[in-house]
C-alpha cells in the first residue's frame, strides 16, 4: 500500500476523533475558543513530529521562503474562515444540507487543483471522485427526504452556500499546502510538511488568538485554562495535519481529499457498532457508494 493512502486514512480517523472531543468541549467553551485550542495546543505536539522527522532523516528544513510563508499565512487563514462557514452553515438550522454541501470538497479540490495547479488525474480516479461525492450527499441528506429537484432548490439556501464556501475553502488550503512544500525544495517532502504544519499552525494561533484578546478575551483565558483537556484536541489535531499535509506533499491533492471522504462512513460505522444506532437504507446506499468511489479512486491513482 502507497505511504500516501496510509497518511491519509490516519488523517480521517485522526480528523473525526478531533471533532468529537471538541464537540464536548462546546459545552463549556466558545466557538472560537473551541477552534482556538486545536491550533494553539497542536504547535508542540507539531514540533514533537518535527523534531521526530529532523532526527530520522539527520537533516535540518530549508530555510523558509517567502512564498513558502505566505502559502501557510493564506492556508491558516482560509482554513479558519472555512470553520466559521461551517458552523454558519449549522446556524441556518439546515445541519444535513449544510454538511452535505461542505463535504463536497474533494470533489472542489480535485477541479481546483486541475484548474489552478495543473494536477491531471486518471478518468477512472474522476469516475471514483464524482461517485464518492454522490454517496456523501446521500448519506448526509439521509432523513431529509430531498429528491434531486429539492436538492437543486437547496442549493440556493444560505446553509447550501455557506457549505459550499467550507469545501472551497479547504479545497484552497490544500492546493496552498502544497505549494508551500514545493517552495522550500528541501531534501524530504514529509520533513518540509510537518515544518508546513508548525509554520501553519503558529499563524493561525496568533491571528485567531489576536482576534479573541480583542473581542473575547474571557473565553481566552477559559481555554488556555483548560489546558489538561485541550491539549488532547491539539494532538489529534496535529497528528491528523501532519498527516493530510504529507499525504498532499506525496500524491494528488484531489486524490487525497476524495480518499479522506473515507471519515463520513466512518463516522455512520462507528455509530452503528459503537453506539447501536440502526443503519437505514439510504445509509446503506451511500456507504455502498462511497466505499466504490474510493476503489475507483484507488485504481486510478495505480493508473
Amino acid at each position: 500500500m502507497k505511504l500516501w493512502i496510509l497518511f491519509t486514512l490516519a488523517a480521517a480517523l485522526a480528523q473525526t476523533w478531533r471533532t468529537a472531543l471538541q464537540q464536548r468541549l462546546r459545552a463549556e467553551l466558545s466557538v472560537n475558543a473551541t477552534a482556538f485550542v486545536r491550533f494553539a495546543f497542536g504547535i508542540p505536539f507539531g514540533l514533537a513530529l518535527l523534531a521526530a522527522a529532523i532526527a530520522f532523516e539527520g537533516t535540518l528544513p530549508s530555510p523558509p521562503t517567502p512564498a513558502f510563508l505566505l502559502d501557510c499565512a493564506l492556508a491558516g487563514a482560509l482554513q479558519i474562515i472555512g470553520t466559521n462557514l461551517l458552523i454558519l452553515a449549522f446556524g441556518f438550522r439546515s445541519f444535513a444540507v449544510g454538511s452535505a454541501y461542505a463535504k463536497t470538497e474533494g470533489l472542489q479540490t480535485a477541479l481546483l487543483a486541475w484548474a489552478i495547479a495543473g494536477e491531471t488525474l486518471h478518468p477512472i480516479a474522476w469516475a471514483g471522485i464524482l461517485l464518492g461525492a454522490a454517496g456523501v450527499l446521500i448519506l448526509s441528506l439521509a432523513g431529509e427526504r430531498l429528491g434531486w429537484r429539492g436538492l437543486l432548490r437547496a442549493t440556493f439556501q444560505p446553509a447550501a452556500l455557506c457549505g459550499l464556501g467550507t469545501g472551497a475553502c479547504f479545497a484552497l488550503v490544500s492546493v496552498l499546502i502544497k505549494w508551500a512544500n514545493l517552495a522550500l525544495h528541501g531534501p524530504h517532502p514529509i520533513l518540509q510538511a510537518l515544518y508546513a504544519l508548525v509554520v501553519t499552525n503558529t499563524f493561525q494561533t496568533l491571528m485567531q488568538g489576536g482576534f479573541m484578546a480583542w473581542r473575547e478575551p474571557a473565553s481566552l483565558v477559559s481555554a488556555l485554562r483548560r489546558w489538561r483537556r485541550t491539549m488532547w484536541v491539539g494532538a489529534l489535531s496535529a497528528w491528523g495535519s501532519g498527516c493530510w499535509f504529507s499525504a498532499f506533499a506525496l500524491a494528488p491533492v484531489g486524490l487525497v481529499r476524495s480518499l479522506g471522504q473515507m471519515e463520513v462512513p466512518i463516522i455512520l460505522l462507528f455509530s452503528h457498532f459503537y453506539l447501536k444506532e440502526r443503519l437505514k437504507g439510504s445509509d446503506a446506499l451511500g456507504l455502498f457508494t462511497v466505499a466504490a468511489g474510493v476503489v475507483l479512486v484507488l485504481l486510478g491513482a495505480q493508473g
